[in-house]
């Protein structure tokens, strides 16, 4: 079915392949950052990126990329609250895709009154209106002729983490904490945006790696798996199955995995989840090693689908790896027989709120 383009047409109501496909091009994004007001920033002891869902997304991305290159801690906060450190020499990043996460706009309100350098990242919303009135550092597209502009809009925020990944590192170089960073980001967009077109709907499920992991998925729950080089990409193909395919999915990472997990195999028997590994080899020896012996030691409860990451680098590789799971979820989307765009559920959920 995923091979006939009018089966394929009648889910995707809104062109979320076409969305994937074009997610390279959001790492080209120029943005500029009007810094006034922030103070030294070599003042700032840590950083902390408050955001939901796929908002909080582009700080697991940097977080993960730059793990062993940034000179002060990124800490992602999924909540109403910030913690008991934020101060004036904490760098608050406001981030609410749409602009209007109420847990988002909650913690705005508590790092202001904590005295916080805040910059804010929105399509608009609730959030910008506040970055605006109140003086706040926010987004602007390049080139704009003014400050008011923000992240391009009219995208689920799963499928808009790239511009908050460029938006992030542009805020990190000309925060002077990280360099090169936009350099980078260019030249892996121009690499992974050729490796993709293996996964275009127009290529038959006996080439598409992306089609067959679908097929294999269907009628299943998926547990996805990862090391420290691709936690981040086993979350976000979790967040995917959930948001794309209305699938339910799990994500655990090695090798903490190992000290729990692991033993929860045991029961039920029979569990009927899928199980989808994705391997580094620019991960531990180690980590390698678990993973084989799990697979060995638990080879009558799960045979794992294994994706081997491509790319010479930590970002390519998870550029690479988190693209593969956007087709991926989006076809096992068109299996389930649903348009992977909408999430109607949650948008029901913040209306009763």
């Amino acid at each position: 079915m995923l091979d006939q383009a009018d089966y394929i047409a009648r889910y995707d109501k809104h062109d979320a392949l076409g969305v994937i496909a074009g997610q390279p091009q959001q790492l080209m994004q120029a943005y500029e950052f009007s810094l006034d007001g922030l103070g030294e920033l070599s003042e700032v002891r840590q950083i902390v990126l408050a955001g939901m869902g796929g908002s909080a997304l582009a700080g697991e991305f940097v977080k993960s990329w730059l793990a062993d290159r940034l000179p002060v801690p990124l800490v992602i906060v999924r909540d109403y609250t910030l913690p008991a450190f934020v101060g004036p020499q904490t760098l608050v990043v406001a981030s609410s895709y749409s602009g209007n996460t109420e847990e988002t706009l909650s913690a705005l309100a508590e790092a202001e009154g904590l005295g916080a350098r805040i910059v804010v990242m929105s399509s608009g919303g609730k959030l910008l209106d506040a970055a605006r009135a109140k003086g706040h550092a926010h987004v602007a597209t390049v080139p704009s002729g003014h400050m008011h502009l923000d992240l391009p809009g009219g995208l689920q925020p799963r499928l808009a983490v790239l511009y908050g990944v460029k938006a992030l590192a542009t805020l990190l170089e000309q925060a002077g904490l990280v360099g090169g960073l936009r350099d980078e980001l260019m030249g892996a967009a121009d690499w992974v945006a050729q490796e993709l077109s293996a996964w275009q709907a127009n290529v038959p499920t006996e080439r598409n790696q992306a089609k067959q992991i679908a097929t294999q998925l269907v009628g299943h729950p998926a547990v996805v798996y990862g090391g420290p080089t691709l936690a981040l990409a086993a979350m976000k193909w979790k967040i995917d199955a959930n948001e794309n395919a209305k699938n339910l999915a799990f994500y655990n990472y090695f090798p903490e995995f190992n000290h729990n997990e692991f033993l929860g195999w045991d029961h039920p028997a029979q569990s009927g989840l899928a199980v989808i590994e994705l391997r580094s080899e620019l991960d531990h020896p180690q980590i390698q090693k678990r993973f084989d012996i799990t697979n060995k030691l638990r080879a009558s409860h799960f045979v794992p689908i294994q994706v081997q990451a491509k790319g010479a680098t930590r970002l390519h590789q998870m550029l690479w790896t988190i693209i593969l799971g956007d087709f991926t979820m989006a076809y096992l989307a068109f299996l389930n027989g649903i348009d992977p765009t909408p999430v109607d559920l949650i948008e029901e959920l913040k209306r009763e709120l």
